[in-house]
């Protein structure tokens, strides 16, 4: 379960979406051997939205990907559902509602027709951690 090919938090110079999605692809291209059947990204800091289009972009970028390319994703997945959860009992069927718009989302980038749209609490919200350790 990789990240994505993104510059770092610290980085002053930015890339776009599109050359972060070529990036990705150009290293999996030299690395992963084409027998793999998919490789699983991790959101890495990203924002929710950010992780999805990043990933619908690596998967509508056409040329030669032999694997699926999809997402494993935590604090991209969750982070709107816990906002609007906030461990209230009355919030579940909100939080609910937004965990089903994440993962249609996220779905839909892993096969390159993510169009965006769909608002989610904590969708642009960075989720970068200093020093984050696993």
């Amino acid at each position: 379960k990789p990240n994505m090919v993104t510059a770092g938090m610290s980085c002053t110079k930015k890339f776009s979406k599109e050359d972060n999605a070529r990036a990705t692809i150009l290293a999996l291209s030299r690395t992963v051997p084409p027998a793999v059947p998919g490789v699983t990204f991790l959101s890495g800091g990203q924002s929710e939205e950010d992780a999805t289009q990043n990933l619908n972009l690596i998967n509508a970028i056409k040329g030669p990907k032999p694997w699926a390319l999809t997402f494993s994703f935590g604090r991209a997945l969750q982070a709107s559902v816990l906002k609007v959860w906030e461990g209230k009992d009355e919030n579940v069927a909100k939080a609910q509602a937004e965990l089903i718009t994440r993962a249609k989302a996220n779905g839909l980038a892993a096969v390159g027709k993510y169009q965006g749209g769909l608002d989610s609490a904590a969708g642009g919200q960075s989720l970068f951690v200093a020093q984050h350790a696993y």
